[in-house]
């Protein structure tokens, strides 16, 4: 009788071993995840800035700013 309890401590420390691996797989995907996210804002952002010099560029040229 007295090894049922310490086998049910270990059940629940093995349970919450496997929780918590599982926690830090999510965790590494997620970041992964976060990175690819950080890199297309990135990207976006130098395409956007690009296009606003284009269009400024453009408005110069048809005299729809004065330069």
């Amino acid at each position: 009788m007295s090894d049922e309890p310490i086998n049910l401590v270990l059940e629940h420390l093995r349970a919450i071993r496997s929780d918590v691996a599982e926690i830090k797989t999510d965790i590494s995907e997620m970041r992964d995840r976060l990175g690819t996210l950080e890199a297309n804002y990135a990207n976006i952002s130098r395409r956007m800035d690009r296009l606003a010099g284009d269009v400024e560029r453009i408005k110069r040229r048809l005299d729809l700013v004065e330069a």
